[in-house]
């Protein structure tokens, strides 16, 4: 199995909020993850597991540190396991102006195609296929995952999940960059890792996915977003994506609420829902 150097470990709530690295051969780099374990498990009683991804400019630590979602993923007995946003190293191509929505922190979860992000960036296999793989090697979790993001995180778990729903049980976003390719944080990362010729832009918009499923095939989804986000008229597009699903009937819960922005106060305020979402798909038996 692929070797995990523990960065750090901390118990709370009854279960163990522990940090890795290893070596990742989707991205040709080292990576880090955090792994929330609950109470009480076992190598014969597996537990189902929530995916997080984060958004533009955060590592796998500001959900740890910040959501306070421990506490419910205690009760609930799953397990949280949270990617860093993208390849990173001194070798790692980073955007020359530093900007802070291209390259390292801005993996937009897409496999790159173009040099020099192609090297490197693709964070779609890591997700999708590497990470978990990997975290059912070394932990006892099973492979019944859901997954949720923030931001461009929000726009990862929506496209992950809608390309492969055989994968997860449910999906959930708070503020996803809906409508990444009309979006100018979609439109400038999609240009550097896709080319352009935005056709191949497609299968990385969440709004686009949807209005192409014609099929019975409907995983849970629920998404929140805040009415006073600075970023939702301009990049986050929200109307776009319940367009997309009201003309196709996809059953989606997108709530928008009132007052709330972009930030880890609005996550931390609503979490638990989705996690208890999530939970009810991941274990319907029990829940």
């Amino acid at each position: 199995m692929p070797e995990l150097r523990l960065l750090s470990s901390h118990r709370l709530f009854d279960g163990s909020q522990r940090r890795y690295r290893h070596r990742s051969e989707s991205l040709n780099c080292e990576m880090n993850f955090s792994i929330f374990l609950p109470p009480e498990i076992s190598s014969i009683e597996k537990v189902p597991a929530i995916y997080w991804l984060s958004g533009l400019t955060c590592t796998d630590e500001n959900f740890t540190i910040k959501a306070g979602a421990q506490r419910i993923a205690a009760e609930l007995g799953v397990a949280l396991i949270i990617p860093d946003t993208s390849p990173r190293g001194d070798f790692v191509a980073s955007a020359p102006d530093a900007a802070y929505d291209l390259g390292l922190g801005a993996g937009f979860y897409v496999n790159a195609t173009q040099a020099p992000w192609s090297r490197h960036y693709r964070m779609y296999d890591y997700v999708v296929d590497e990470l978990p793989l990997l975290i059912e090697q070394h932990f006892p979790v099973n492979d019944r995952r859901s997954i949720c993001g923030h931001s461009m995180g929000g726009h990862g778990a929506l496209v992950i999940a809608l390309r492969n729903p055989r994968r997860y049980q449910s999906i959930s976003a708070f503020s996803p960059i809906a409508h990444p390719t009309t979006s100018p944080w979609g439109k400038k990362a999609f240009g550097h890792y896709l080319g352009h010729d935005i056709k191949n832009w497609r299968d990385y918009d969440a709004s686009l996915l949807i209005e192409a499923s014609r099929a019975s095939e409907h995983l849970p989804m629920m998404v929140d977003q805040g009415d006073a986000d600075e970023f939702l008229t301009e990049q986050l597009k929200t109307e776009r994506l319940i367009a997309a699903c009201k003309s196709v009937n996809y059953p989606a819960q997108i709530t928008m609420r009132a007052g709330y922005d972009h930030s880890y106060f609005f996550i931390s305020t609503f979490i638990e829902n989705h996690l208890r979402f999530h939970a009810a798909a991941l274990m319907p038996d029990v829940l």
